[in-house]
């Protein structure tokens, strides 16, 4: 399924891009109504416009027709790696360009168990040590026992923004995190349920089962 047949016509912004948009689209107002008396601040308005374009891309948050299935993907992306777990679990991770949706969804129904900030440096997400990154890491208690997911930030997205707080109930597909500019999510199957997907396959979040049945 494409991105677009997944999304409706309603675009949202994320929340929790606040302190990142609105200095420069206030920046970018006052630059081209400056243009009106002096044509030199168009080498500031043209500039400071074309980054609120890619800001308002970047921080979009469509709405998503929910896929089918137990586990769904928590992130918009590419699949960079399957790995087995020496408890039994596997390890999906999910990395996230610049160019993806960067907000994070529930991959399935159930509560909120822990939310927890884990410092850490901030390596390229695609870099092999980037599981030492600055990260948050999430417990969900659902149907299938403990279900872990991790946000981990990497080179550019230096901030990432929780939506829910532990004791929370979700729904599958409530939107649940934001990682500024994107990065990497990394979901745990539990044992004895493989993946869905393959290493390089595109993910959208909300949409794209993670299991097989």
């Amino acid at each position: 399924m494409s991105d677009d047949s997944a999304k409706s016509s309603r675009i949202r912004l994320a929340r929790g891009v606040s302190p990142w948009l609105f200095p420069t689209v206030a920046a970018a107002a006052a630059t081209a109504l400056l243009t009106r008396r002096d044509r030199r601040w168009a080498l500031a308005a043209l500039p400071l416009s074309a980054l609120t374009g890619g800001m308002l891309w970047f921080f979009r948050d469509p709405d998503r027709t929910p896929g089918e299935g137990r586990i769904l993907s928590p992130a918009d992306g590419v699949v960079q790696s399957i790995d087995p777990w020496p408890d039994g679990r596997t390890r999906v991770a999910i990395f996230m360009s610049p160019l993806n949706v960067h907000v994070n969804r529930a991959p399935l129904a159930g509560n909120v168990a822990s939310v927890q900030h884990v410092a850490g440096g901030f390596l390229p997400a695609f870099n092999k040590d980037s599981d030492q990154n600055e990260r948050v890491v999430w417990h969900f208690d659902t149907a299938l026992g403990d279900i872990e997911m991790v946000q981990i930030a990497g080179a550019v997205a230096r901030r990432i923004v929780p939506y829910l707080s532990a004791g929370a109930k979700v729904a599958q597909t409530d939107r649940i995190g934001l990682i500024r500019f994107g990065s990497r999510v990394d979901i745990y199957l539990p044992e004895g349920i493989s993946p869905a997907v393959s290493v390089g396959e595109k993910t959208i979040a909300g949409v794209t089962r993670i299991d097989h049945g």
